[in-house]
C-alpha cells in the first residue's frame, strides 16, 4: 500500500515536470519554433481546439513562422487566437497562410521571458509540493487507520522527500538552462 502511494506520487510528479518542460518550450529564446504555439486554443465552430490540430507550421526563417490552416474558414479565428496570445506577435494574413514575424529579442524582452520562465518553474514546483502533501496525507491516513506502523510511515515519508527533491531539482535545472538560453544573444 505504501509503495503504491509512493509510486503514484512519483508518476504524477514526473507529469508535473514534463508539463513544466512543455511550458518552457513555449517560451521563445531566439529561433521561432512551432512548439511556441502549442498552448494556443482556437474557437473552432464553437468548441475550443488546440491550434496544432487546425494548421500546419513551417519555420521559413529564424524569426518567421508560416501557419496554414487546414480549413480556410477558420483563418479569422486562428489569427485572432494568435493575436490574443502572450506571444507578442501580430500575424499578417495573405488569404492562404498567416505569417508570424517575431521581433528581435531586446534585453528588456529577454528579462520579461526570464520572469515568465521563473513563474512557470515556480508553478511546477508548487504542483510537485502539492502532490507530496497529498501523498503524505494518504500515508498518515494509513497510519491512523492502523494499516501500517509509525516506522513504516516515517521511512516512506523520507523516501517521499527524496522523490520530491529529485523532481524540484529537475525543474530548477530546466529553469537554469532556459535562463542561460534566454540570456545568450
Amino acid at each position: 500500500m505504501i509503495n503504491e502511494i509512493l509510486k503514484e506520487a512519483d508518476t504524477k510528479m514526473d507529469k508535473s515536470v514534463e508539463s513544466t518542460r512543455e511550458e518552457f518550450a513555449a517560451i521563445r529564446a531566439g529561433r521561432a519554433a512551432p512548439s511556441m504555439f502549442s498552448k494556443i486554443v482556437v474557437d473552432y465552430y464553437g468548441s475550443p481546439t488546440p491550434l496544432q490540430q487546425l494548421a500546419s507550421f513551417t519555420a521559413q526563417e529564424a524569426r518567421v513562422i508560416l501557419i496554414a490552416p487546414y480549413d480556410q474558414g477558420a483563418m479569422g479565428n486562428v489569427e485572432r487566437a494568435i493575436r490574443d496570445s502572450d506571444l507578442g506577435v501580430n500575424p499578417s494574413n495573405d488569404g492562404k497562410v498567416l505569417r508570424c514575424v517575431f521581433p528581435e529579442l531586446t534585453e528588456e524582452r529577454r528579462k520579461e521571458y526570464i520572469k515568465v520562465a521563473k513563474s512557470k518553474a515556480e508553478d511546477g514546483r508548487v504542483a510537485v509540493r502539492n502532490l507530496r502533501r497529498t501523498a503524505k496525507q494518504n500515508l498518515e491516513k494509513l497510519e491512523k487507520d492502523g494499516e501500517v506502523g509509525k516506522d513504516d510511515v516515517t521511512g516512506a515519508e523520507k523516501k517521499l522527500d527524496i522523490v520530491t527533491k529529485t523532481h524540484t531539482d529537475a525543474i530548477d535545472e530546466m529553469l537554469k538552462n532556459k535562463e542561460a538560453e534566454l540570456i545568450e544573444v
